[in-house]
């Protein structure tokens, strides 16, 4: 990012982070979502929307409003289907004619754990899916999206949510949810898969990263420091639920009040969805047990 600039900027006012790059901050700003989506606008003719956010009429506005006249929106691309991400895609579409980009509908990528526990009754994880969210063009992992001065190659990096992915823009990096500067991206099953979360952070960590434009929060300019410190806070956290459960067997929602225990009330069912996401992690390496089906409810006990 520009020395000259700071983050957050003004929303709906793009503002230039690189030459051929611009950010456009939607106003709706939450716990969850920090100042803001972030919706990226790539290239200088051909135009790549990423991330338009959710349905908000001021910031279709902004976005149609940051075009010159020898610009036009080519390519509209969704990282994944969480309401603060999606919903505007296909407004913008409709204004525009350019395609919707994305690696599949709400469920796409879901490992097969998830959807066990999904049909064990468990309900999404919080952070507001995007039923509704269907691509035009489904990109698998490996896929290249070009414009007329850009490319972006496709990574599927489940964890957050099955569907979701990075877009590589050469040494930089749109990371969406899955790693931002601000806070460790949330997992919260059915949705989001710890096991999976740590093997994208895993494949992202395998490269030399220059920046993280990431969907939250200032750009990562020191990319792969912060993917080491989110990859050691999540073990970190891992040996806190296994030295606790070394004391005696609990469920997810009590492991998180002995852990968790600055957290405002608020954030509680958060936490408590990210130890489950934890224990169904451990229990796939079996270092806890508990009875199937797995559930919040269920008691875990440590493995020795």
């Amino acid at each position: 990012m520009s020395p000259s600039l700071s983050y957050p900027p003004k929303p709906l006012s793009p503002v230039t982070l690189e030459p051929g790059l611009r950010l456009l901050l939607c106003p709706n700003p939450s716990p969850m979502t920090f100042h803001g989506t972030n919706t990226y606008l790539l290239g200088t003719g051909d135009i790549a929307v990423i991330d338009p956010g959710p349905q908000d009429d001021a910031h279709l506005k902004a976005i149609l409003a940051s075009l010159t006249p020898d610009q036009k929106i080519t390519h509209i691309i969704v990282t994944h289907s969480h309401l603060d991400h999606s919903p505007l895609a296909s407004v913008l579409s409709s204004r525009t004619g350019a395609p919707i980009f994305a690696f599949g509908p709400a469920t796409a990528g879901r490992s097969l754990v998830m959807q066990k526990i999904a049909a064990a009754g468990l309900s999404e994880g919080g952070e507001g899916i995007d039923h509704t969210f269907t691509p035009d063009i489904c990109v698998q992992d490996g896929y290249v999206i070009e414009g007329s001065d850009w490319n972006l190659e496709v990574l599927h990096t489940p964890g957050h949510l099955g569907n979701h992915i990075c877009l590589a823009w050469g040494n930089a990096c749109f990371t969406a949810d899955h790693v931002m500067g601000w806070a460790s991206s949330l997992v919260s099953p059915p949705d989001g898969d710890l096991t999976d979360f740590m093997s994208s952070c895993d494949r992202l960590a395998a490269r030399n990263w220059r920046v993280f434009y990431p969907g939250h929060g200032a750009p990562v300019d020191a990319p792969n420091e912060r993917l080491t410190w989110l990859i050691e806070h999540r073990r970190a956290r891992e040996v806190n639920i296994l030295d606790t459960l070394s004391r005696a067997p609990a469920t997810a929602g009590t492991l998180a009040q002995l852990i968790y225990t600055e957290t405002p009330s608020a954030l509680m069912p958060a936490a408590t969805r990210n130890v489950f996401a934890h224990l169904i992690d451990l229990y796939g390496k079996t270092q806890v047990s508990a009875p199937l089906p797995l559930t919040r409810d269920s008691v875990f006990s440590r493995v020795v």
